[in-house]
């Protein structure tokens, strides 16, 4: 065969998908990262992109944050612009389900191709350092004597600390409607108010507020797991009589329209990345949690979870 006959077959099946990850190009990827600067969705998308890159299977990587809507603005732009794309992906997560349950925007995450679940986390409620409050007991009973007067902070309508918060209000004997909820475009802004003192009680990723946490810029009052986290005096709700529990969890989807050798390809490429240096170092360093799950389990997954997060905010009178 001639070698530039080889070459355009070799070109063709490497862009069919079926070449090994090995024998292929590394790959232009384009990642949209549908929430502004600083938050959650933010960090892990570029850290997942350095870990592409640092695995050697993205030859560059791209970022494009539009937030709002708890993702749906940026799912929207990704549904509409990416079609048939192999080498576009969208990080997205628990928060995106609970937006779209609140917002009924017109595109949804089935018109997107589920590629892997990557880590969970629990969420922290954090006072501001000059808060009058010293604990989650006295701004629930701050909150049972005027709802309205305990300014909660956090991400978009639907995101977890917000879906915690109707719960805290329900279980305190308070029509989580009252609740006087500030959603933010993106952590890094919730970030803002908290440290600026404009809201009573914000709520976050751990990760995001650990460093607000260990510089005393932030009090911890509860986190929203079932025991207490690992190498954390935090104390959880339950432990203080709020019978409330929710996770975080964190993901990553591909365009609409690509074939089942493209997406098994990104899979891969995925999973190459997590294994990588560049990704245990950003795994230690925001003490994530790993939990992978790819492919269709990971598709089935986000499909029970939202079955799931929908009872429960309908029980907590979200929707």
């Amino acid at each position: 065969m001639r070698r530039d006959t080889f070459l355009k077959s070799l070109a063709a099946l490497a862009a069919a998908g079926a070449l090994p990850l090995s024998a292929q190009a590394a790959n232009a990827v384009k990642m949209m990262l549908p929430a502004n600067p600083g938050g959650g969705w933010d960090t892990t998308g570029r850290a997942l992109g350095r870990a592409l890159q640092d695995a050697g299977v993205a030859s560059s990587v791209t970022y494009d944050n539009k937030g709002g809507a708890a993702g749906a603005i940026g799912l929207a732009q990704f549904v509409n612009s990416s079609k048939g794309d192999p080498n576009a992906l969208m990080v997205m997560g628990a928060v995106m389900l609970g937006g779209i349950i609140t917002g009924k925007p017109p595109v949804n995450l089935t018109q997107a191709t589920p590629i892997a679940r990557l880590t969970s986390e629990y969420n922290v409620f954090v006072l501001p350092a000059n808060s009058p409050f010293k604990t989650m007991g006295e701004v629930v009973a701050q909150l049972k004597k005027d709802p309205g007067s305990v300014k909660w902070g956090g991400g978009s309508r639907g995101s977890t600390e917000h879906i915690a918060a109707a719960m805290i209000a329900r279980e305190a004997g308070v029509d989580p409607a009252k609740i006087n909820y500030v959603a933010f475009r993106g952590g890094g802004e919730a970030i803002a108010a908290i440290l600026g003192g404009n809201v009573t009680i914000g709520g976050g990723g751990y990760s995001e507020m650990a460093e607000y946490i260990n510089t005393k810029k932030m009090v911890p009052v509860a986190v929203t797991s079932g025991q207490r986290l690992k190498g954390s005096s935090v104390p959880t709700l339950k432990e203080q009589g709020i019978n409330v529990e929710i996770g975080n969890w964190r993901g990553v989807y591909a365009a609409p329209g690509i074939s089942a050798e493209q997406r098994n390809a990104l899979i891969a490429m995925v999973d190459k990345a997590l294994k990588s240096k560049s990704w245990a170092e950003s795994m230690e360093k925001n003490d994530w949690t790993p939990a992978w799950m790819a492919g269709d389990e990971f598709g089935t997954f986000v499909d029970t979870e939202f079955a799931s997060l929908r009872a429960t905010m309908v029980k907590a009178g979200m929707v």
